[in-house]
């Protein structure tokens, strides 16, 4: 059970106490989930847009979302996990209606990037397509950590694989996308 640090000096909430007060319509326990996954959820969005600004309404546009649907949460998985999910949905939603590009993580950031091979200006669909091409551990994997945010521990045990096993599909997930996605560059350039 997870403790979340409440906004003044009672006693703190546990994520079953935010979710049925954020089901009452509550302020309190809506700014206390707001405040506890905010940070988390502030870390990715700037990972895709440079704009404080920018990154702040999209949170604010997913947290919106996440308490009108609410009571969509069926408590599998973590409440961050899924909180995230639908701020990086509301991510996308904003990209696309701006007709811009996200940029979609495939090279951790401690992978040695080549500015030669994948092209990060790729739209999102393009690339959940190629996603939705990876053989089916290896692509749940790559939507659990990249999309959701699921550690390769909470992978493991959602899927029944080790925590290594989940750690060996990333990498794979990323080898094959830096591939469709540097064949698609080629294509583009011949065209």
């Amino acid at each position: 059970m997870v403790f979340i640090v409440s906004t003044k000096r009672d006693k703190p909430y546990n994520e079953e106490d935010l979710i049925k007060g954020c089901l009452a319509n509550s302020r309190k326990h809506q700014e206390a989930l707001y405040k506890t996954f905010y940070p988390d959820c502030y870390y990715m969005c700037h990972r895709y847009t440079s704009d404080p600004g920018t990154s702040r309404m999209i949170i604010n546009d997913g947290f919106l979302l996440v308490f009108k649907n609410i009571q969509q949460f069926s408590g599998k998985g973590s409440l961050k996990a899924w909180i995230k999910r639908i701020v990086f949905n509301a991510m996308a939603d904003y990209y696309r209606k701006e007709s811009r590009y996200i940029k979609m993580i495939i090279l951790d950031e401690k992978d040695d990037t080549d500015p030669n091979s994948p092209d990060e200006n790729l739209y999102y669909d393009d690339i959940l397509k190629m996603v939705e091409q990876l053989d089916h551990t290896t692509g749940q994997v790559f939507k659990l950590f990249a999309i959701d945010g699921y550690s390769h521990k909470e992978i493991g045990k959602l899927l029944h694989i080790s925590e290594g096993n989940s750690k060996w599909h990333l990498h794979k997930a990323r080898k094959i996308l830096q591939k469709m996605i540097t064949n698609k560059n080629k294509i583009r350039r011949h065209a």
